[in-house]
C-alpha cells in the first residue's frame, strides 16, 4: 500500500508530469470536438513526437489527450448535432434540444460534472479490481460479442423515435457500408466495384462527417433567416440537486461504461449506446420526455463513455489485451519503451500501473477545471448566424475528411452521405443509427465467422453454444426479449403479466 501511494504521488508532485498532463486534456477535448480529428488520432501522431522522451512524460501526456478527447466529442454533438465522436451521437439526441431551448450552458455544465464523475468510477474500478475484471472479460468469446453487436443494432430502436422499422433501415445502411472492402478473413473485394479506393473500405469517421455534419448543415441551410437561440449561461455548475437526482443514473452508467469499456474491442460507442437505452427504460417519469431533451438521457452516455476510459486500461495492463483502439496505440507506445503490458506488469514495474491511476485521475481534475471553463465562448458558436456558421461547418468537414488519410475521394463520400443523411432527416430517419451500424458491423462479422469455425461450420452447434455458456445464455434472451418487445405480442404480453400480478396481489 505504501508503495502504491508512492507511485500515485509521483504523478501529482512532478510539476512537469502536472504541466503535460493539463496540456494533453486541454487539448484533448478541442480535439474530440472536431469530427475527423480523433483520439486514435491523436495519439498515434504523439506517439512518433513521444517515443525518446521518458515513458511518464510520454504516458502523462497520452493519458491526458485520451480523457479529454473522449469528453470533447459532446461539446458539438450539444451545441451543433454534430458529434465530434461516436460514442457522443446519444449525447446528441438530448443535449442539442437543449440547445435550441437555449439551455446549452446548463447542458454542457452537467455533463462535465456527471463525466468526471463517470471517469472517477472507473479508475477507481481499474485501481481495486483490475484483475477481477479482467479475468471475468477474458470469458466473453465470440459468439458473446457477435451478440453484443445484435443487441447494440436492435438498440436502433430506442434512438428512432416512434418508428423502429426506420431506425433498423437505418442500421442495416450502416452495416452495409461498414462491410465495404477486404474480407478481413479471404482478402477478396465487398462491394468495391472493381475500385481500388474503396479496398481499405470507408472510414466511419467519414460517415459519421457527412451523415452528422454535412446533413445537418444542410437542413440547416433551409432556416437562414430564423434568428439564433439566445444560449443562457447564467449558471454553468450545475445544482446539487441535480447532482443528486441523478445520482443512480450515473451510478448505472458508470458500472456500464467500466465492464463494456473492458471487453477487448468494445470500448466507449457501445457503452454509451447501452448505457443511453437503460437510462430511457428505467427512467419513470423525466422532467422532459427522451428526445426532446431529457437530462436523464444527456448524462447516461456522457458518464459511460468516459467511464469506458478506466475499463479500457484493465485488460491492457493486466492481460496486455487493447480494451479499444487507444489503448491499442498505448500499448505500441509501451513496447516501443521497452515494457511488455500483460501479467507480468504489477510484478515487474508496479509504479507504471499506479502511476497510470494518479495521471488519469488527474486528468480527470484538469477536465473539471477546463470542462467548466471557456463554455460562454464556446457556446457564442450557437449564436453565429447560420450564413457564416453552415458553410464554415461544410469546409471544415472536408478538411477533415481528407486528413484522415489523405485521400480526396473520402471528401466525395462525405458529401454523398450528407445528401443521403439531408434526406434522410427530411422524412424522419434518424442518422445516429448508420453511424453505430458502420461501427458494429464489421465486429459482428467477424465474430459471427470465429463462431462457426468454432463449431466447425455445424450451425446445431453453433445454437447449441448459445444455450450451453452463462454469459451466452444471459445474453441470448435478452436479445430475444428486445427483439419481442418491439412486436405487437409485446404490449399483450405486459398487459397479461400486469393483470395476473394485479389478482395475485388483491388475493
Amino acid at each position: 500500500m505504501f508503495d502504491a501511494i508512492t507511485y500515485l504521488a509521483l504523478s501529482w508532485y512532478n510539476p512537469q508530469l502536472l504541466f503535460l498532463t493539463a496540456i494533453g486534456t486541454l487539448a484533448g477535448i478541442y480535439v474530440g470536438a472536431i469530427p475527423g480529428l480523433s483520439v486514435t488520432m491523436a495519439t498515434s501522431i504523439l506517439i512518433s513526437f513521444t517515443f525518446k522522451w521518458d515513458v511518464n512524460s510520454a504516458l502523462a501526456l497520452i493519458a491526458g489527450v485520451f480523457v479529454g478527447g473522449v469528453y470533447g466529442g459532446g461539446r458539438t454533438a450539444i451545441l451543433l448535432n454534430i458529434p465530434g465522436a461516436p460514442s457522443a451521437i446519444a449525447t446528441a439526441i438530448e443535449g442539442y434540444p437543449m440547445a435550441k431551448r437555449g439551455e446549452a450552458g446548463e447542458a454542457i455544465g452537467l455533463t462535465t460534472v456527471m463525466s468526471v464523475f463517470g471517469g472517477v468510477v472507473g479508475i477507481i474500478a481499474l485501481a481495486l479490481f483490475a484483475p477481477i475484471i479482467s479475468q471475468f472479460a477474458l470469458m466473453f468469446n465470440s459468439r458473446d460479442y457477435l451478440l453484443l453487436g445484435l443487441i447494440g443494432i436492435l438498440l436502433v430502436g430506442t434512438l428512432s423515435g416512434e418508428s423502429f422499422a426506420k431506425g433498423a433501415f437505418a442500421g442495416g445502411l450502416g452495416v452495409l457500408i461498414g462491410m465495404v472492402g477486404l474480407d478481413p478473413m479471404t482478402a477478396e473485394g465487398r462491394f468495391t466495384f472493381g475500385t481500388i479506393s474503396l479496398m481499405g473500405g470507408i472510414p466511419y469517421i467519414v460517415a459519421m462527417i457527412g451523415f452528422f455534419g454535412v446533413a445537418e448543415a444542410f437542413v440547416q441551410l433551409q432556416s437562414l433567416n430564423i434568428p439564433a437561440v439566445k444560449q443562457k449561461i447564467d449558471r454553468i455548475v450545475p445544482r446539487f440537486s441535480d447532482v443528486k437526482r441523478f445520482f443512480w443514473v450515473a451510478i448505472r452508467a458508470s458500472g456500464v461504461g467500466t465492464i463494456i469499456g473492458a471487453l477487448p474491442g468494445t470500448g466507449g460507442d457501445i457503452a454509451a449506446l447501452l448505457a443511453y437505452d437503460d437510462a430511457r427504460r428505467t427512467t419513470k417519469n423525466p422532467e422532459v420526455p427522451f428526445g426532446k431533451g431529457a437530462k436523464e438521457g444527456l448524462i447516461a452516455p456522457e458518464v459511460a463513455n468516459n467511464a469506458a476510459v478506466g475499463g479500457a486500461f484493465i485488460p491492457m495492463l493486466t492481460l496486455g489485451i487493447p480494451g479499444d483502439a487507444v489503448t491499442a496505440v498505448i500499448i505500441g507506445a509501451l513496447f516501443i519503451h521497452g515494457l511488455k503490458p500483460g501479467p507480468l506488469l504489477l510484478v515487474e514495474t508496479p509504479h507504471l500501473f499506479w502511476f497510470t491511476v494518479g495521471n488519469l485521475a488527474l486528468a480527470n481534475i484538469f477536465l473539471l477545471i477546463f470542462g467548466l471553463t471557456g463554455i460562454k465562448i464556446f457556446t457564442k458558436i450557437v449564436e453565429c448566424p447560420k450564413a457564416i456558421l453552415m458553410p464554415l461547418i461544410i469546409i471544415l468537414s472536408a478538411v477533415g475528411s481528407y486528413a484522415i488519410q489523405n485521400d480526396p475521394t473520402h471528401i466525395y463520400w462525405m458529401l454523398l452521405f450528407g445528401i443521403i443523411g439531408y434526406f434522410m432527416k427530411i422524412y424522419g430517419f434518424q442518422v445516429g443509427p448508420v453511424i453505430l451500424g458502420v461501427i458494429l458491423g464489421p465486429m459482428m462479422d467477424a465474430n459471427y465467422r470465429r463462431a462457426m469455425i468454432g463449431a466447425r461450420g455445424d450451425i446445431g452447434e453453433f445454437f447449441y453454444n448459445f444455450v450451453s455458456h452463462p454469459i451466452t445464455l444471459v445474453l441470448f434472451i435478452s436479445f430475444l426479449l428486445m427483439l419481442l418487445s418491439q412486436t405487437p405480442l409485446w404490449p399483450r404480453l405486459k398487459n397479461l403479466f400486469t393483470r395476473k400480478r394485479d389478482k395475485n396481489l388483491t388475493e
